[in-house]
């Protein structure tokens, strides 16, 4: 056998290598016949052609194997020589027919010895001489011991020679092979990098080749070297992976290929996303019939799929085909032909982005619609790229290049909060008059502003002072003015005589109407400023000015963009947040399909709170672990706003493990000064914890400091004082914590919102004792059951219950704790009352809490119970509990088998 190569990797070829063997038992009874094996570059002809040269069916066969290439066409008889130049050493000095001739009378007489097999690979390149000898050969087979298997490469030009058309149209049995399966695909990975492979690794590997043996196993050669395991978490990176092996297999093949198609793999590279085809056709200078031809041919080649690359290397491969410099050019055209063709911003934009000429004015404002457009589809990364792209096409120091950078900010806010604030400081100085500075500062929202640096504040406050006193002023002045006086008032947040400026203005303003946006906005920022500070105004009305600012912000705005965060946290704060959860729900639906990662980290921030403040401790510890996951922690990118409502939320959570994750992300501690109060009252926390109250004391003393000194004194949002006081009781300094406790108590009694009211309350009595601490317990008790703050009420239960050791109490702690997902205190509530003497429980169900119990009874939930009886959600939560009072259940669980027992006794009045 002359020629027999070794077998490489074969998989899924089990039906070919059937068939053919059937053409091959033909072959005993004296009938030959052609086999072609067809198909685009790399689906695995050759390793099927070499396979069969030792299968078993073949034993008994003289094998003869060629392989013709694109170099050796000029050389005449070339494959023929391959094939039996050891044989044939003399028989090439003739005249080329005699030369055919003789060797067919050679092929005739060595087929009546033995049966042949002659394996020709890669026909499409066979020399003009040896075609017409096999050609001649496939003519004549079926007569012949003789059976001809031939590959070619489908699409290649080459393949439509009419000698070679006419050996293929010989073929007795013409075969395909298919792509890989991923079975497949993971079979032949596991085979190249020796260790089996994560299934999503795989997957992300054949989707990446779409199974082409060829590109699957160069992908394979690829990884192993860069040596990373082939894992699921590697599995993105499958697609950043170049193997060279394929990229120079397929710039060899285009290479070859007639100009026209080359023009057209060119252009579709170069306008990648952009490639539509109208402009590919248009770019490559064919007409719309030569346009179908040459694509049609890319498919059978397997370059092609559609209208496009079929794989990522292919599309890198026909970049090869142009130097840097004919690429540029390229890209310089096709800018211009998008532009002309009127295509979207975004497809002229991405060309641009490779465009290092500037281009003048057009090409800014092409840029600045795409980055609009970008925006809109949540996309601020590219928006950030068109926009610096654009700054190339700008004035040194002109109102066109301060535009630009407005714009800029305006799409890095949502990417990083500084980098926005130094590109609008960048942008302020360039712009002439007061109103445009204010245009662009205003860009920044003042939640954002809080963040800027001394020197835009200082230009802020420079534009503040142009335009003079807002009463003064009308029409878009005015408007612009108050909308400058919140963010100046906003970044006053951190200092109390600026908040309690602030507090004294909200006093101004509130009974004024207010119907335009930007006096809503300073209203906000001057609500979130009372709230804060908690004094002067009160929280019910804080939150009754919160709901209706609330009520004219669409919740399908831009959540950062907006004042929305300010009020949440104020109506949060004031024991108020029932309404906000579907206006919630709504936003967060419109930040994920934006695809705003952080305004989804903003609105679950907001939304943990709000769990949390309705008595919802588990909804609570699940959202603020997503909203952590979102980058609610990380401040340079949502404002550190933001992450002072999250670093509450974790604070009033009390989980060790949040509270251990939250600290371990603190690579530096912040500038502003209530964040980094806030990140010290976490640290405490796991000082008490580990029972390290001596430390834990030192740093609440520190944290309670910066608040004061900002003017922070909300108890329901940053309750230190009550914090503080049960560490000093801890350490026996029971003055200094009753007198902590005190303060707190008139500060929460000032502010009003009943769940910071009843902390306090409950704390006071813990550090008083004796009967006046159980009586300051029991009246905890009763203000917080007017609380939506279910945990508060918890822990004052609890309180209570371990004062008076009365079952009673128990069971309503552990009713409520049940609820809301307290479980440690549940469990604490459990066991006091198997190890408790149980005392009789009694009572008789009103009328209201009949109704209530066989609704819940029934299955039906706490809202649609409220709905049926038209009361609300906390009427029917305190008749539930009641119930289980009254009956000594431990939950819902039990209610329907004490109804349906008889025993229930009911108040007839």
């Amino acid at each position: 056998m002359t020629g027999r190569h070794p077998t490489g990797l074969l998989l899924e070829r089990d039906g070919e290598m059937r068939r053919m063997s059937g053409v091959l038992q033909l072959t005993g009874d004296g009938t030959g016949g052609v086999v072609v094996l067809a198909g685009p570059l790399g689906n695995g002809k050759t390793a099927l052609l070499r396979a069969l040269s030792r299968h078993p069916a073949t034993a008994s066969f003289s094998v003869l194997y060629a392989s013709a290439t694109l170099m050796e066409q000029g050389h005449p008889y070339g494959v023929i020589r391959q094939l039996l130049e050891p044989a044939l050493a003399d028989v090439w000095d003739g005249p080329p027919d005699e030369v055919a001739q003789g060797l067919l009378g050679f092929l005739r007489n060595l087929s009546r010895t033995r049966p042949l097999l002659l394996l020709v690979d890669d026909l499409q390149w066979a020399d003009h001489q040896s075609a017409v000898v096999l050609e001649a050969l496939a003519r004549r087979v079926r007569h012949l011991g003789a059976v001809m298997v031939v590959t070619v490469r489908e699409g290649d030009p080459l393949a439509d020679d009419p000698v070679v058309a006419s050996i293929l149209t010989a073929a007795t049995l013409r075969l395909c092979p298919e792509p890989l399966s991923p079975s497949g695909a993971a079979k032949l990975l596991r085979a190249r990098l020796g260790r089996a492979c994560d299934q999503s690794f795989t997957l992300a590997c054949h989707a990446a080749t779409g199974g082409n043996p060829l590109l699957l196993t160069a992908l394979a050669l690829a990884w192993a070297v860069d040596g990373r395991p082939p894992v699921a978490a590697n599995a993105d990176l499958v697609r950043t992976l170049r193997p060279s092996l394929a990229r120079e297999r397929l710039v060899a093949c285009m290479r070859v290929l007639p100009e026209p198609v080359r023009r057209l793999l060119t252009a579709a590279a170069v306008l990648g996303e952009s490639a539509e085809p109208d402009v590919v056709r248009a770019l490559a200078g064919l007409d719309e019939s030569s346009h179908a031809e040459v694509v049609r041919g890319l498919g059978r080649l397997g370059l092609f799929s559609g209208n496009d690359f079929a794989y990522p290397v292919a599309r890198e491969a026909a970049d090869d085909l142009t130097t840097a410099a004919e690429r540029d050019e390229l890209h310089l055209r096709v800018v211009r032909l998008l532009h002309d063709l009127g295509k979207p911003a975004e497809s002229v934009a991405r060309q641009l982005l490779a465009v290092s000429v500037p281009q003048g004015a057009w090409a800014v404002e092409a840029l600045r619609d795409a980055a609009h457009v970008a925006l809109r589809r949540g996309a601020p990364e590219t928006a950030v790229a068109y926009l610096r792209r654009a700054l190339l096409d700008t004035s040194a120091g002109g109102e066109d290049r301060a535009t630009v950078l407005v714009d800029l900010a305006n799409a890095e806010r949502l990417l990083d909060v500084r980098a926005a604030v130094r590109t609008v400081s960048y942008a302020v100085g360039l712009f002439p008059g007061p109103r445009q500075r204010a245009a662009a500062l205003l860009r920044l929202t003042p939640a954002v502003m809080g963040d800027a640096p001394e020197l835009v504040v200082s230009v802020l406050r420079e534009v503040v002072e142009e335009f003079g006193p807002v009463a003064r002023l009308d029409g878009v002045d005015r408007d612009l003015a108050l909308r400058l006086e919140a963010r100046l008032r906003f970044v006053g947040r951190t200092e109390n005589s600026q908040l309690a400026r602030s507090c004294a203005r909200l006093e101004e303003l509130q009974a004024e109407r207010h119907e335009t946006a930007a006096a809503r906005e300073l209203l906000s920022v001057l609500v979130n400023a009372s709230t804060l500070a908690a004094v002067r105004v009160p929280a019910r009305q804080v939150a009754a000015l919160a709901e209706r600012l609330l009520a004219r912000e669409p919740a399908s705005s831009a959540h950062s963009a907006g004042t929305a965060p300010l009020l949440v946290t104020a109506l949060a704060a004031a024991d108020a947040a029932g309404a906000v959860e579907g206006w919630l729900d709504r936003a967060l639906d419109t930040a994920r399909q934006r695809g705003d990662v952080v305004e989804q980290a903003m609105i679950r921030t907001e939304q943990s709170l709000v769990h949390l403040v309705n008595g919802r401790v588990t909804d609570a510890a699940l959202v603020a672990a997503d909203a952590f996951g979102l980058g609610a922690w990380n401040w340079g990118s949502v404002g550190t706003f933001t992450s002072v409502v999250f670093g509450a939320v974790a604070l009033q959570l009390g989980d060790p493990a949040l509270v251990d994750q939250v600290l371990a992300a603190v690579a530096a501690e912040p500038a502003d000064p209530c964040l980094a109060a806030v990140i010290g009252l976490l640290r405490a926390q796991t000082e008490i914890l580990g029972g390290r109250f001596e430390a834990a004391a030192v740093i609440l003393t520190d944290c309670g400091a910066r608040l004061d000194r900002a003017g922070w004194r909300n108890p329901v949002l940053f309750p230190w004082r009550s914090s503080l006081a049960l560490v000093q009781l801890k350490l026996g300094n029971t003055g200094d914590a009753i007198a902590l406790a005190e303060e707190e108590r008139l500060t929460a009694e000032e502010w009003g919102a009943p769940s910071g009211v009843g902390r306090a309350l409950r704390v006071l009595g813990q550090v008083v004792g004796g009967e006046r601490g159980r009586q300051l317990t029991e009246r905890a008790v009763e203000v917080l059951r007017s609380s939506a703050h279910r945990l508060e009420l918890v822990h004052a239960l609890r309180r209570q219950a371990e004062l008076t050791d009365d079952p009673a109490v128990w069971r309503s702690c552990l009713v409520v704790a049940d609820e809301i997902g307290a479980r440690q205190i549940a469990q604490e509530a459990s066991t006091a009352l198997v190890v408790g003497t149980p005392v009789p429980v009694g009572g008789k169900l009103t009328r209201s809490e009949q109704k209530v119990a066989m609704l819940a009874a029934s299955g039906r939930s706490n809202p649609e119970i409220a709905e049926l009886l038209a009361v609300s959600s906390r009427a029917v939560e305190k008749h539930l509990t009641n119930t289980y009072r009254k009956l000594g259940l431990r939950g819902r669980s039990e209610l329907a088998s004490a109804l349906q027992s008889g025993t229930v006794p009911f108040d007839d009045q």
